[in-house]
């Protein structure tokens, strides 16, 4: 293992000479500044401010009762039609240079007769979170006002009820005043935001310039200073990693708390071989630490970060950030200064923007589901939400407080006491690594919080199958140790998920992951000590495994097999779910019973493009040629019916044997401590030193 650490101070300037957040003589601190973004910003500027429009109230906001109605679409005329459709279509939130225009990071100027609100994603202080999880009972807006016009400050509750809490008129053409308003900390229990909207008179602009939030400085629970460090994790992604420190060695804020990037390359295409990377040092200085090792996935990656950090003990937290994603630096510092103030010992996530839509939030807030250890939104929550077409301002549903069981590892920091206490990421290489440590942080008794106002822009999951990778072996391998881990007595959902995996993939003609899911379970039943030992090999191996079935044997271009008879159009007539599944149910049973068999194919059958790649559209086909999910390859996927009733025969004798061994194999992995500090500590010494 070898270890390269930038030690060259920056000639230019410091980030130690920035000014950081501290508590300020009157005895309080800025915790959230508003901000506007400098880069991307015709992609990303609805998330930071819109055009102010008269607000709207939903009639479920009033009536508790009206989600509970069903809708007779039988009676539903034509015009009734219509009024729906109408109220369901809404125009993208307006940033349009007629209304405002951003003069800098924490500068924006209104134009005369024109109006701009702040109850955006990044720019709304997330109040019901700060009155849950802190002390803080009072918060204090701040900003400086020049030209004629009106600040509002304005609130709302966790039922998305709106209104202004004190409307503060400015006059003052020849230069800056001061606005601070204090605002308490009621009606939030449920959720609720704070925010302020900016209107400026007919013949005159107004501007507003570094608006923060502050909050008492005696609600704070950890003693000040406060330090972090951060842990970025790759392989084979240098230019992506560059751009991330680049990002963080920029912004003199983030660096002013920063301790050091613990930067573990795992790869063998190096962010230290990027051109501008030695810039990147030089500015860094001691804050880069660059580390190379062997492969050890995310988990190792993440899990060495976390390791340093507390060797060093310097610093109170370590945030875990993607190398391939964006960051908001001030979501950095927002998640900092709530930890600073939570009640306990608190993990505090941001949430994931697609990195090619850029308004769109992926996951804000997730939960698992223990019965079967699957994800879904925390509850009231939605996956992808497009704050500009529907802007937080308009949607009542997302001033509700989410309350969450762990964060995603694209942005998460956490507590170094944590840490210490319940161990680092388990060695598990990829895949449920975030998921299985919060919910051990949960069973420890410590809460994460995803919190609004905090967030990446990161690669979206709709380009990826993990299904027809080699990663589908580690989900579910993972899967079922998280389920050892924190699951009680195995429930009738944790078979029929087992089961359901299987067929879903194997009506796909994906017969390597339904092999590959016979490995995962045969390796769990083999205890934690093999788990362990196997993580710097197993990878090769899934890879071997996976030959010689005809969905792994792609090509790069659809050339380069024989044109499909057919290409596949999902024109079907929607049908109920019942009917559906019922379908689904034959599709099985007569897969199960037949003799399909298309590998004397001279060509295939038909072409599904990946969007289209579901069991439906294999229905009652010998082969099929199937593109990737990021169009980059494609397989000729050959029907095997025998193959199939093997596989999955075998699956649900290793699922029975599995459940059968459920309790013993628990208490084995729960006993096993293969997470904790020590253990990395071994795992990282038997590395051997990557070649140069």
């Amino acid at each position: 293992m070898a270890m390269k650490s930038s030690n060259t101070p920056n000639p230019g300037r410091s980030a130690r000479d920035a000014k950081p957040t501290r508590p300020t003589d009157d005895g309080w601190e800025v915790v959230d500044r508003v901000v506007f973004p400098m880069e991307d910003r015709s992609a990303t500027l609805p998330l930071y401010a819109i055009e102010w429009t008269q607000p709207r109230m939903n009639r479920d906001e009033i009536d508790p009762f009206d989600d509970c109605y069903s809708i007779d679409f039988s009676a539903m005329n034509s015009s009734d039609m219509t009024r729906l459709i109408n109220a369901s279509v809404r125009p993208v939130a307006n940033v349009g240079s007629e209304v405002f225009a951003i003069d800098g990071r924490t500068e924006i100027r209104v134009h005369a007769g024109h109006a701009v609100s702040l109850c955006t994603y990044f720019n709304a202080f997330p109040a019901g979170y700060w009155r849950r999880w802190t002390g803080v009972d009072t918060v204090r807006f701040t900003a400086q006002a020049h030209g004629s016009g009106m600040v509002t400050l304005m609130r709302s509750s966790g039922r998305g009820l709106l209104h202004a809490v004190e409307a503060v008129p400015v006059r003052s053409p020849r230069g800056f005043t001061h606005i601070s308003v204090d605002l308490p900390m009621t009606d939030l229990l449920d959720g609720g935001f704070f925010w302020f909207d900016a209107h400026a008179d007919d013949a005159c602009e107004l501007r507003i310039r570094d608006a923060a939030w502050s909050v008492p400085v005696r609600a704070r629970t950890q003693a000040a200073p406060t330090s972090f460090s951060i842990a970025i994790t790759t392989f084979n992604r240098p230019a992506y990693c560059l751009r991330q420190l680049r990002t963080i060695a920029a912004d003199a804020n983030v660096r002013a708390r920063l301790d050091t990037i613990y930067c573990t390359d795992q790869g063998t295409d190096r962010v230290c071989d990027q051109e501008g990377f030695a810039g990147t040092c030089t500015e860094l200085g001691t804050q880069l630490t660059y580390i190379q090792q062997a492969n050890l996935g995310g988990s190792g990656g993440f899990s060495r970060g976390m390791f340093e950090t507390l060797k060093a003990g310097t610093s109170s937290y370590t945030m875990l950030l993607d190398d391939d994603a964006i960051s908001e630096p001030e979501s950095i510092l927002r998640a900092v200064q709530f930890a600073d103030y939570c009640l306990n010992p608190t993990i505090v996530g941001g949430g994931m923007f697609h990195l090619d839509n850029r308004t769109v939030l992926y996951a804000q807030s997730e939960i698992v589901n223990r019965n079967n250890m699957r994800t879904l939104p925390a509850v009231g929550q939605r996956y992808n939400q497009d704050y500009a077409q529907f802007p937080l301002r308009d949607q009542p549903h997302l001033h509700r407080r989410f309350d969450s069981d762990f964060n995603g590892w694209w942005m998460c920091l956490i507590p170094t006491h944590i840490m210490r206490e319940i161990g680092l990421s388990l060695p598990v290489f990829i895949k449920y690594d975030d998921i299985e440590f919060g919910l051990r942080a949960q069973d420890a008794g410590y809460t994460t919080v995803s919190l609004p106002g905090v967030a990446v822009w990161h690669q979206a999951w709709h380009a990826k199958d993990p299904q027809r990778t080699w990663e589908d072996y580690f989900d579910n391998r993972n899967r079922w140790i998280c389920a050892l881990l924190h699951s009680g007595k195995p429930t009738p959902q944790l078979l029929y998920q087992m089961a359901y995996n299987d067929v879903t993939i194997g009506l796909r003609l994906v017969y390597s992951a339904m092999h590959l899911h016979h490995l995962a379970l045969r390796d769990v039943m083999r205890g934690p000590r093999y788990i362990l030992d196997s993580m710097p090999t197993k990878l090769a191996d899934v890879r071997k495994a996976r030959e010689g079935f005809s969905d792994t044997e792609t090509r790069p271009n659809i050339g380069d097999f024989p044109a499909a008879a057919a290409q596949y159009a999902a024109t079907a007539t929607p049908r109920p779910m019942k009917e559906v599944k019922s379908t689904g149910i034959r599709t099985l049973v007569r897969t199960l019973l037949g003799n399909g068999d298309g590998s004397g194919d001279t060509r295939p059958e038909i072409a599904i493009p990946a969007k289209e790649a579901t069991w439906i559209a294999f229905r009652g086909k010998s082969s099929a040629l199937v593109t990737s999910a990021d169009g980059d390859s494609v397989a000729w996927c050959r029907r095997d019916d025998r193959l199939f009733r093997t596989l999955f025969k075998r699956n649900m004798f290793l699922a029975r044997v599995f459940l059968h061994r459920f309790g013993e194999l628990a208490t084995q992995y729960r006993g096993a401590d293969i997470a904790s500090v020590a253990c990395w500590a071994s795992i990282f010494d038997d590395q051997p030193e990557p070649s140069e």
